[in-house]
């Protein structure tokens, strides 16, 4: 019996080790093109969001500087992930590219980028990462709803349920009001933080 329990608890030694070692392979081999693609994806969000850019510079930043901005704006449930400078051919400057992690989704954290044009207008948003419910929430990555931000120039969008009447309403996704709200927020919070930067409104 004491032969049989020793002989299991190698067995099960064994196998820990050889799944350890395999798990830790695997992650080695994947981290590299998983990173790459996320550094794609982050760079054709940059492009969308400025498309007349020709160059773009990651700034450092001050995260906890950006969380007093955002929480002295009454976003709270925000936060800014990236900061990026556009500029054109010429090397001029066309705005900013701001990177927001909006953690009221309905579905958990959405990510975005907003490019926001140095007279404060905002270029265009897009979603980075979403997970909300399919045919409700989901609609906030559609065309569609991101270009209602789009060409508009605000201190903050808002959301209406009864039909768009000014620049700065967004019309809410029907039935996804949370996703609504956060992606809404997201931008607010990407405007709140572009005030504070050089050659920010």
């Amino acid at each position: 019996m004491k032969n049989e329990l020793i002989k299991n608890t190698v067995i099960l030694t064994v196998i820990t080790l050889i799944s350890g070692l395999l798990l830790g392979t695997v992650y080695e081999v994947t981290k590299g093109p998983i990173a790459a693609e996320e550094e794609r994806a982050k760079k054709a969000a940059w492009k969308s969001v400025f498309q007349d850019a020709a160059d773009f510079e990651e700034q450092e930043f001050d995260a906890e500087a950006g969380k007093t901005i955002l929480s002295d704006a009454g976003l709270t449930a925000q936060d800014i992930d990236s900061v990026v400078a556009a500029s054109g051919s010429g090397g001029e400057s066309l705005g900013f590219v701001i990177g927001v992690i909006s953690h009221e989704g309905y579905g958990g954290d959405i990510k975005l980028s907003v490019g926001i044009r140095n007279d404060g207008t905002v270029n265009g948003i897009e979603i980075l990462s979403i997970n909300e419910t399919a045919g409700l929430g989901m609609r906030a990555d559609t065309d569609e709803f991101k270009m209602q931000f789009e060409n508009t120039q605000t201190d903050q969008f808002v959301y209406t349920k009864t039909g768009a009447a000014a620049d700065n309403e967004i019309d809410a996704l029907s039935g996804a009001t949370i996703t609504t709200n956060a992606v809404t927020n997201g931008v607010n919070a990407a405007i709140a933080y572009f005030s504070s930067l050089e050659g920010g409104n």
